[in-house]
């Protein structure tokens, strides 16, 4: 009998855990080579366990696990699990923004379907997201909003009009909507951004450092994207709503 393939020294985020019995849990993990894995950790609810003050959402770290069988879909072993440091929890409205990507992740991304460039500009989102970030959330939550959509192929490029394939005049406003992709706006329409704005996106997208560029893009246009990326996510994460977002609007009308 074959051994167990060994994966040593992942680097990894917990996306989500669940009970899967009276000491052990069951992990979804986005990891850096591997993509969404699924894991079982034994004994990881015990008082004595090493796993219980690791395994948290938003800490970066190494997991060390044996994989189930031969199929991807499989649930994996977890022999361990390193700390790697570098920053705290997030709190408040920042760990309610972690808690909304991690469930962004967990509905669209197929599992064992690895996005080495997305976990990396996850990766900095959440360091930003632990830190003094001040101005700095809604633009990082937009920039990876349009990481994500773009890395598993629903953005439509945004120097066209999707339907059309006509390019964009810099002046004209034009909106992004779920069934029909870029479009121009229509004048009772109060979101969208003018072409040229558009078109800034798009070759932050491009660029080699797409997340630290797609940012910086994000910085002077991230209220009006909110909508319109929001509409999109939704639409292809299907219903019910994000449960994380449902948790933000009722927060927000206490």
């Amino acid at each position: 009998m074959a051994a167990a393939k060994r994966i040593s020294d992942e680097p990894a985020f917990v996306l989500h855990s669940y009970d899967w019995s009276e000491s052990s849990l069951i992990l979804e993990v986005f990891s850096r080579h591997y993509g969404r894995v699924a894991l079982v950790a034994k004994g990881a609810k015990k008082p004595s366990s090493n796993f219980r003050p690791v395994l948290l959402p938003l800490q970066p770290l190494l997991l060390t696990y044996t994989l189930a069988g031969n199929g991807d879909a499989d649930i994996h072993a977890l022999k361990g699990a390193e700390w790697v440091g570098g920053h705290v929890m997030p709190t408040g409205d920042a760990l309610l923004s972690g808690l909304y990507l991690n469930e962004l992740l967990l509905r669209l991304l197929a599992r064992a379907d690895p996005h080495a460039a997305l976990f990396d500009a996850y990766a900095g989102v959440v360091r930003v997201l632990a830190s003094e970030h001040g101005d700095a959330l809604e633009p990082v939550l937009r920039s990876f909003e349009l990481l994500l959509l773009r890395e598993i192929g629903l953005l439509p490029s945004l120097d066209v009009q999707t339907m059309t394939l006509a390019p964009l005049q810099a002046g004209t406003r034009y909106t992004l909507v779920p069934e029909g992709g870029l479009r121009a706006a229509s004048a009772v329409e109060r979101g969208g951004l003018p072409g040229s704005q558009w078109q800034a996106l798009q070759r932050a997208l491009d660029d080699a450092a797409s997340y630290t560029a797609t940012l910086r893009a994000c910085v002077a246009v991230s209220a009006e994207l909110k909508p319109q990326l929001r509409a999109l996510l939704q639409y292809h994460c299907g219903s019910p709503t994000l449960r994380t977002r449902q948790l933000m609007i009722d927060l927000q009308a206490l």
